[in-house]
């Protein structure tokens, strides 16, 4: 009877350790030269509502959240650089480093997260095109690991020069190993619609409502220069990328169309960065983050991003800040 009594109680214990902390993830987080602070974070399975903010107290920091998939979170540091963290359902990871040397940051705890850090190691003193030759043989030689989808966005699509061709070989093999991820089939997609904005086309048909609910549509784009935007307010380079368009539209007296689009979970938030920075142009914020519809249609999934339109033809795309204000004043 006693050892019945003992069995059922060791079963219903399992269980209730599977109920709950089989469907949380937790980062755990020592940085050196930090006292206070804060980070954001969010992750690309819709698991965190929006961009979460985690407090930083004597360097250290821990975050628990809810977990019933495997996904990415993005963690966004105070000099607003991202880290990527792969979480698993009852998992921990712990995070290691310098905040004077975040490149060398150690993510510790799970197989993937170690992997990756060991892949960041070895791309360390690497020149970009060999960063990519390396990540095109993790995506090869590890099919099956979550990595691949990051590496490809990072290196193949959010790039001045962008190689969609090769970015969608890559998925393909990543499919073929994966075939129910459907972030990765919605990835497919996503990079067809780049490949249909790519330089030279014409920009994609598309209408939605800015924040004052006035319709907006590409044919207001179609005449003309015109800017399309990505930005966050947690986002340094967005912001930039903001008060460069702004000053660009000065000097353009009116004859600078820009549309920009928020990667922000809060209308809120959104509205109070704008007014901080006399944003005055249509401005798109419908909380899907990186899946709006609008986000999906022209393939924009990094912030900032741009793409620079001129009579509804598309002549630049994912152009640093300096680069967007010399091609707006050369075409206007």
């Amino acid at each position: 009877m006693y050892k019945r009594l003992l069995l059922l109680f060791v079963i219903a214990l399992s269980l209730c350790s599977c109920g709950i902390n089989g469907k949380r993830f937790k980062i755990k987080g020592h940085i050196l030269n930090i006292n206070q602070g804060e980070f954001y974070v969010y992750d690309d399975m819709g698991l965190i509502n929006g961009i979460d903010t985690i407090k930083v107290e004597g360097g250290r920091f821990t975050y628990e959240m809810d977990c019933e998939r495997p996904t990415t979170v993005m963690l966004v540091f105070p000099n607003f650089s991202e880290q990527p963290i792969f979480a698993e359902p009852g998992k921990d990871a712990s995070v290691k480093g310098d905040a004077s040397h975040l490149k060398e940051l150690r993510i510790e705890g799970t197989k993937t997260n170690e992997t990756m850090t060991k892949f960041r190691s070895q791309i360390s003193n690497e020149a970009p095109p060999e960063i990519k030759k390396h990540a095109e043989r993790f995506v090869e030689d590890h099919p099956e690991s979550p990595i691949g989808a990051y590496l490809v966005k990072k290196y193949f699509i959010a790039n001045p020069q962008p190689d969609y061709r090769k970015a969608y070989k890559l998925i393909e093999t990543m499919l073929a190993k994966q075939p129910t991820n459907t972030k990765l089939a919605q990835l497919a997609k996503d990079i067809k619609n780049m490949n249909s904005a790519s330089v030279n086309s014409k920009l994609p048909i598309f209408t939605s409502f800015d924040m004052n609910g006035r319709p907006v549509a590409s044919s207001d784009l179609s005449v003309g220069v015109a800017v399309i935007c990505t930005w966050a307010s947690w986002s340094y380079d967005s912001m930039d990328q903001l008060r460069v368009i702004q000053r660009s539209r000065k000097k353009a007296k009116g004859r600078l169309k820009v549309l920009s689009i928020a990667i922000e979970a809060s209308k809120v938030d959104c509205k109070k960065a704008l007014q901080n920075d006399s944003v005055t142009w249509p401005n798109i914020c419908d909380g899907a983050m990186f899946d709006g519809k609008i986000i999906r249609k022209l393939g924009m999934l990094s912030v900032p991003d741009n793409i620079l339109v001129k009579d509804g033809r598309i002549i630049g795309r994912s152009l640093s800040s300096k680069e967007l204000e010399e091609k707006i004043d050369q075409n206007l």
